[in-house]
């Protein structure tokens, strides 16, 4: 029994150490973590209203469906999005996944910037989260109901827009010890997100009690 009880200690023993080594071999290949911080402003700095969002919206994306049942029509139009090595798709309760193809070029790209940007910063690498896409009329007529905020004229409605939290990531590896806080992970989406702003890219809004970024493809 004592023999018994001594090996167990010996195994667990030797999965600490193990443990401890692959932490350690992680930080070697990764390298300090450099110093993150966004010299900006969230609201000033992403501060396009809706009817900035909503005039690209119209003119580049689908006319809007009054239902689920005509969504299923101009979805033809568009191309669904699934979570995927660069993004997570929440589950949706008043959206539908699926945006028009510059849209969905977009969302990809800001997945990848962002874990570019991690791993340029030796950082654990997180993807983003998609917390709403497309919405239908019925749609956004039923979250005016449970969020008074949301607009009536919502861009939406034409396959151009979804929003991405800037409160919660998901970590890809698990056994990467080292986890960065929201409120950085939240810096370095922000500067992701202001560059593509800056290339013309998008118009985005912060989002501050919905705690997401609104983000509405531009096309030249």
């Amino acid at each position: 029994m004592k023999k018994t009880i001594f090996n167990i200690r010996l195994i667990l023993a030797a999965l600490a150490v193990s443990a401890t080594c692959l932490s350690c071999n992680k930080k070697e290949e990764r390298g300090e973590l450099k110093r993150i911080w966004y010299n900006g402003s969230y609201n000033r700095d992403f501060n396009d209203l809706n009817d900035v969002h909503l005039a690209e919206a119209k003119r580049i994306g689908i006319t809007p469906a009054s239902n689920r049942e005509e969504a299923e029509k101009v979805k033809d139009d568009m191309d669904e999005i699934k979570t995927n090595e660069y993004y997570e798709v929440e589950e949706l309760t008043h959206s539908i996944p699926y945006l028009v193809p510059s849209a969905v070029k977009l969302l990809e790209d800001i997945g990848r910037n962002f874990q570019d940007s991690l791993y340029n910063l030796n950082a654990s690498l997180y993807k983003v989260k998609v917390t709403s896409v497309t919405r239908t009329i019925d749609d956004v007529k039923n979250l005016r109901k449970r969020n008074t905020n949301s607009s009536q004229n919502s861009a939406h409605r034409y396959g151009t827009t979804f929003d991405i939290s800037w409160v919660r990531y998901t970590k890809i590896d698990e056994t990467d010890t080292l986890n960065i806080d929201k409120d950085r992970l939240k810096m370095v989406l922000a500067m992701v997100l202001r560059d593509l702003k800056k290339e013309d890219r998008c118009y985005i809004k912060h989002e501050r009690k919905q705690g997401c970024f609104h983000i509405t493809v531009r096309e030249k």
